[in-house]
C-alpha cells in the first residue's frame, strides 16, 4: 500500500517503532499542511492516510475528489474533523483509535503558567540579547487556581496546583463538582465568583456542540486585571474572538494558550500572538516521543489490519 503520513511537522514519523512497522509499503511523509485543491492533488495515488489529532480535516468537497484513497487511519477517536458520511459514500473505510497523554497535555500546562507568570520567554531572549533582568515575576503559592473541568487533565493541573500551595477551585458540570470535593478542593458557589476569583484559570474541557463557546466574552470580563487565562483544549471553547479583545481590554491582563482558531498559525496570522500579554505556544500539548509513539502505533496497527483485510477501530464502515 502507498501510505500517506500528514502533518508530520517534526519530520518525526521515521524516527518512531511504529514507522519500522510499515517496511515493505511505500510510505511517504509530509511536514506541511495544505487543504482544498492541494489536499486532493497531495493525497492522488495513496491507498491510506494516516491522520494526526485534528490537524487535517477532510471536509465533503474534498473526499468527494479522493481517487485513489481507501483507508482514513486516526490517530485519537476524535472524528468531529471528518466528514463521515461522505467518505462512507465514497467506500473509504475510517478507523479511529487510540488516545493522547493527560499527562503531557497538563506538563504543558504548567510550563505555560509559569512561563508566563515569571516572564520566560521575554527574559530568554533579553539574555541572548546580551541584556540582564527586566521584568518581576509572581509566584503562584498562595495564588487561586480555578480549573474548570476536573477530567483526566484537570485533575492533574489541580494536584500540582495543590503542590505548589495554591487553593484550589473548581467549576464545572456536577462529576467535574463531585470530584472537586472528593478531592478536597473548593467548589466555587457560582460560575460568576469562578471567574472573578481566580488569580489562574485554566480550562480542560472536550470540545463538542455543547462546549463550544462556553467560556463567553462576559466571563472573561470579570477576571482580574493581573489575572491569567489558559487554555491547553481547544480554542473553540472560548467565544470566537473574545480572549484576544478581553487581554487587549486588561481582563484579564494575560492568556498563556496552545491552541488556535484556525492552526496550523503562520507567520503569526492571529490576533493574539500581537499582544504582549500573551505567552504561546503552537499546539505542543501531546507532543512528546511517548505520546507520539502511542498515537502513531495505533495509526500503524489500524493500517496493517486494514491492508489483512481485517479492519480495527472502525468508524465509518464502507458502505455495500
Amino acid at each position: 500500500m502507498r501510505v500517506a503520513v500528514l502533518d508530520d511537522f517534526q519530520s518525526a514519523f521515521g524516527r518512531l517503532d511504529a514507522a519500522r512497522r510499515l517496511d515493505g509499503h511505500e510510505v511517504v511523509t509530509f511536514p506541511d499542511a495544505v487543504t482544498g485543491d492541494a489536499l486532493v492533488e497531495r493525497l492522488h495515488g495513496f491507498d491510506a492516510v494516516v491522520l494526526l489529532q485534528q490537524r487535517t480535516a477532510l471536509p465533503r468537497d474534498v473526499v468527494e475528489r479522493l481517487d485513489t484513497v481507501r483507508l482514513v487511519s486516526q490517530t485519537g477517536r476524535n472524528t468531529g474533523h471528518l466528514d463521515l458520511d461522505a467518505l462512507a459514500g465514497r467506500g473509504i473505510t475510517v478507523c479511529a483509535g487510540g488516545a493522547g497523554s493527560a499527562a503531557a497535555t497538563a506538563e504543558l500546562t504548567w510550563g505555560l503558567v509559569l512561563s508566563a507568570l515569571r516572564h520566560l520567554p521575554a527574559e530568554v531572549s533579553r539574555l541572548r540579547e546580551g541584556r540582564w533582568q527586566g521584568s518581576v515575576g509572581t509566584s503562584v503559592a498562595g495564588l487561586t487556581l480555578g480549573v474548570y473541568g476536573l477530567g483526566r487533565i484537570g485533575s492533574r493541573v489541580a494536584a500540582v496546583g495543590r503542590a505548589f500551595d495554591m487553593r484550589v477551585v473548581c467549576w464545572g458540570r456536577e462529576g467535574s463538582q463531585a470530584r472537586a470535593r472528593e478531592a478536597g478542593y473548593d467548589v466555587a458557589p457560582s460560575r460568576e465568583a469562578f471567574f472573578a476569583g481566580a488569580d489562574v484559570l485554566c480550562v480542560h474541557l472536550p470540545l463538542t456542540q455543547e462546549t463550544r463557546g462556553i467560556v463567553t466574552a462576559a466571563d472573561l470580563a470579570l477576571m482580574k486585571p493581573g489575572a491569567l487565562f489558559v487554555n491547553t483544549s481547544r480554542a473553540g471553547l472560548v467565544e470566537s474572538g473574545a480572549l484576544a479583545a478581553a487581554v487587549a481590554a486588561g481582563r484579564p491582563g494575560r492568556a498563556a494558550v496552545d491552541v488556535f482558531d484556525s492552526e496550523p498559525v503562520l507567520d503569526a496570522a492571529d490576533p493574539l500572538l500581537a499582544l504582549p500579554g500573551v505567552t504561546a505556544t503552537p499546539h505542543l500539548g501531546y507532543v512528546t516521543w511517548d505520546v507520539l509513539e502511542s498515537l502513531y502505533g495505533t495509526a500503524v496497527e489500524q493500517v496493517l489490519a486494514f491492508a489483512a483485510g481485517e479492519p480495527v477501530n472502525v468508524v465509518a464502515p464502507t458502505r455495500p
